[in-house]
């Protein structure tokens, strides 16, 4: 009998967002303006950012049954820069402060240094019309 490989798992989730993210700020790093499709990306981290905050608590409640508290704390400080990171960036985007798009983008950059990318492997289809679905959305 062959193994089951649960490919929705949060910390498989977690890996794609941040190869995502990673990506997206590679192709905002290489852009000489901020155009209409640089906006989409900035809304895509933002989405990115939330699923990969929004993933912390179902891994660390499955820690938590087993009573791993010391784990589950770690992890949680380990991660607990995703969702202020996510209202910056959003609030970033719905005041339109687009100067401010490459300090934020500059201070997420060292948290994705460890992921190398060699080829591009996300679709522009992921980005696109992100901006105006996050500014479609009440405000956080």
């Amino acid at each position: 009998m062959s193994r089951v490989v649960n490919t929705s798992s949060p910390g498989t989730l977690r890996a794609q967002m941040r190869r995502t993210i990673a990506e997206l700020l590679r192709r905002l790093m290489f852009k000489p303006r901020l155009d209409d499709e640089s906006q989409d990306m900035a809304a895509t981290l933002v989405y990115c950012l939330r699923a990969i905050n929004d993933s912390i608590e179902t891994t660390v409640a499955a820690w938590e049954k087993r009573d791993y508290f010391l784990k589950a704390d770690r992890f949680r400080l380990e991660w607990e820069w995703t969702g202020p990171a996510a209202k910056r960036l959003e609030a970033l985007i719905r005041e339109g402060r687009w100067a401010a798009l490459p300090r934020e983008l500059a201070e997420l950059a060292p948290r994705f240094a460890d992921i190398r990318i060699a080829k591009y492997t996300r679709s522009e289809a992921i980005w696109a019309g992100a901006c105006k679905r996050l500014l479609a959305e009440p405000p956080a």
